[in-house]
């Protein structure tokens, strides 16, 4: 079993800067990608970026590239998404979640296992 827990949201201008952090215990993680979602008031949840934990390899829905860093801690088991020059448009829930397969980073929501409690981002323009 796998715990993940969010901090980090807040409310933030458009321009603005925010980091979130997805703390994680249980199980190890060496064969975990661990992903950020987000979910809108009204719209469907969403892939955000995702992280492979051994070997670090990345990835980035289109909208966020450029703005968003994701990273992780091994020594902390946590995994970071820095959101810089934030927009309105991604105010959301943020999600945090680990697939436990070996593999690449997926985007689908049903391919990952566990799911933290999520943590609100507000944008104000």
């Amino acid at each position: 079993q796998v715990q993940l827990v969010e901090s980090g949201g807040g409310l933030v201008q458009a321009g603005g800067s925010l980091r979130l952090s997805c703390a994680a215990s249980g199980r190890t993680f060496s064969s975990y990608t661990v992903g950020w979602f987000r979910q809108a008031p009204g719209k469907e949840r969403e892939f955000v970026s995702g992280i492979r934990w051994t070997g670090g390899s990345t990835d980035y829905e289109d909208s966020v590239k450029g703005r968003f860093t994701i990273s992780r801690d091994n020594a902390k088991t946590t995994v970071y998404l820095q959101m810089n020059s934030l927009k309105p448009e991604d105010a959301a829930v943020y999600y945090c979640a680990a697939d436990p397969r070996t593999g690449w980073v997926r985007r689908r929501i049903d391919e990952y296992t566990y799911w933290g409690q999520g943590t609100q981002v507000t944008v104000s323009s």
